[in-house]
């Protein structure tokens, strides 16, 4: 099977513009997230998929930058985005990431793919995002292309068709779902980029283990940071996520 990462980016964002080019040291967030994501092993291909508005010409260039694919679609009908790009680039698995996680965590990313390969013949769908247990920004669903296929057939609102997956699970009698959990439940904590407080956030987290591990930290190397810098939980502990 042909395991493709689609990540979706834009430079357009109503809470912080053009979040997925700052720099955090010395690298784009984008390009943290693909070096993070060129660590899962159970991935084939990377592919940012953004819009084909004049001003995301910047995220292509990006693109090319970290020698990664890319493809170009819809700006609000992105589930027809990782539809096309999915079959430009021969997918038979899709994972799903989005560009405002610089702290995914590659080794919680393989897991999940790996635990959806190992289930493919009893579910449609793996995620570690429905029943959440893990912190928000290590987000990853994996679904089948025939799922994606149906969802895009299907699907009619604006908001099934702007957010990619709720078609497919919020319809638990059409697709097979399963939940991929931590032992530990960490969805308090916020690591994904949307705000400057989280981005203070992030860029403190960085500063503190990127120069040390480069981009190889993981999730318990950030939870032991928070046991030593208990300060850096109130950065953005009072963000609320954008409701779907």
């Amino acid at each position: 099977m042909n395991i493709v990462c689609i990540v979706q980016a834009r430079i357009g964002s109503t809470r912080l513009p053009a979040k997925v080019l700052k720099k955090i040291c010395g690298k784009t967030v984008l390009e943290h997230d693909i070096d993070r994501l060129k660590r899962v092993k159970n991935i084939d291909n990377i592919v940012i998929a953004t819009t084909t508005l004049e001003r995301d010409n910047i995220i292509i260039e990006e693109a090319k930058r970290l020698n990664v694919s890319y493809f170009r679609g819809s700006e609000e009908d992105v589930l027809s985005r990782y539809y096309y790009a999915a079959i430009e680039n021969k997918a038979d698995v899709i994972v799903r990431v989005t560009s405002d996680c610089p702290l995914i965590d590659s080794e919680v990313t393989e897991k999940i793919i790996q635990y959806y390969l190992d289930n493919n013949t009893k579910y449609d769908y793996v995620s570690n995002t429905i029943d959440r247990t893990y912190p928000r920004g290590l987000d990853t669903e994996v679904f089948s292309f025939k799922a994606l296929e149906k969802a895009f057939n299907e699907a009619e609102s604006l908001r099934d068709k702007e957010h990619v997956t709720p078609y497919i699970w919020d319809n638990p009698r059409i697709f097979r779902l399963a939940q991929y959990k931590n032992k530990v439940k960490y969805s308090h904590l916020r690591w994904t980029l949307d705000t400057k407080e989280d981005f203070q956030l992030i860029s403190g987290i960085y500063d503190k283990l990127y120069s040390k591990k480069e981009n190889k930290f993981n999730m318990n190397d950030i939870l032991n940071l928070y046991k030593k810098y208990p300060e850096l939980l109130k950065i953005n502990e009072n963000i609320k996520q954008k409701k779907i």
